[in-house]
């Protein structure tokens, strides 16, 4: 009889973690708040067990699609202008074809969303990931109710769809602290997308929350909604800069937002950060080298993409989540849009 081959659950009581823990050290996803302790502790237990991760696939069940949907709650002009995605796409294939899936890209409309729903009605997916959920979603949660597998690229609070995301709330509000112990007190914001969307309302939360920590008030003045897109930021910011009182600082809850936001100001004379500090949100590549640097919440996108196909693999293989969500982290990345230094 053949010996036992030792699996991620086996690795997983060993080294007394879950077994998202486990597949998180073993695959080094980034963004993954894990101790050094903890990480040696579960490499020591793999080693014991001599336990690797199975790259050749599992069996699939059979009359199965081996497809998964990638939804995103956003129109083709917006998925193409988002930078970030294409790492979070990676993630996704990577982490699902070495379980044998393929990844079907599906766009739907903000305002629309039978695109997805006819994804499962026509037996195209065996599984959704649902990337950028909005707060009145209902139908993803009517899909949820059902039985479809679905796994979320950010969360929808109240209720219990398994989710990935980083501690958006956390993230803002460290962003925004970092304009405050520059010494800014007048600070704008332009969000990422309409408040509508869940992450765009953790992102204005986060803001919110730092001037309350600093005894500072919150105006709705300063408030802009992007839209994901250059456009909507250099709006956004050419819009604040009609104020009768300009902030001395605007926190930009997304890079690709602050690309255009960056450029309003340039058009309006405005020296960054000297006037006006900028900080973003993503990292994206060209934040590093754009005019200036700008400042901002590395996003560990490639490491959100992995983690949502993984889980969302495990579930349709009937395996324990060990938790409902996962959080990974993200880092202030300073450089001189916010500071001349």
């Amino acid at each position: 009889m053949p010996a036992h081959r030792a699996t991620s659950l086996d690795v997983a009581k060993l080294a007394r973690v879950s077994r998202t823990t486990v597949s998180f050290v073993l695959n080094n996803v980034e963004g993954a708040n894990i101790s050094e302790a903890t990480r040696q502790r579960v490499l020591a237990a793999a080693q014991k067990l001599n336990y690797h991760p199975n790259a050749a696939g599992r069996k699939l069940v059979s009359g199965k699609s081996n497809t998964l949907g990638l939804v995103l709650r956003q129109s083709p002009e917006q998925v193409f202008a988002d930078a970030a995605l294409l790492r979070v796409m990676l993630g996704i294939e990577h982490a699902v074809s070495l379980q044998g899936y393929h990844v079907l890209l599906k766009p739907v409309d903000p305002e629309d969303s039978s695109g997805y729903v006819r994804l499962i009605n026509e037996n195209h997916v065996d599984g959704i990931i649902l990337s950028g959920p909005r707060q009145d979603d209902e139908a993803i949660v009517a899909l949820h109710n059902d039985g479809v597998p679905i796994m979320l690229i950010g969360q929808l609070p109240g209720n219990d769809i398994p989710f990935v995301d980083i501690d958006t709330l956390a993230s803002a509000a460290t962003a925004v602290r970092h304009l405050l112990a520059l010494g800014h007190r007048e600070i704008a914001l332009i969000t990422n997308a309409p408040l509508s969307y869940t992450s765009a309302q953790q992102r204005c939360n986060g803001y919110r929350q730092a001037l309350e920590e600093a005894g500072l008030p919150y105006r709705e003045t300063w408030l802009r909604e992007g839209a994901y897109t250059p456009a909507s930021g250099f709006a956004a910011m050419a819009d604040l800069l009609k104020l009768p009182q300009r902030p001395s600082a605007v926190f930009i809850a997304s890079d690709v937002v602050a690309m255009g936001a960056i450029q309003a100001l340039k058009q309006a004379g405005v020296r960054i950060p000297e006037d006006i500090a900028v900080v973003g949100f993503d990292d994206i590549p060209l934040a590093e080298y754009c005019d200036p640097p700008l400042t901002t919440m590395h996003l560990p996108a490639y490491g959100l993409g992995w983690a949502a196909g993984e889980r969302l693999v495990r579930k349709l293989l009937n395996e324990d989540l060990d938790q409902t969500g996962v959080l990974l982290k993200a880092e202030l990345v300073v450089r001189r849009s916010s500071t001349a230094n």
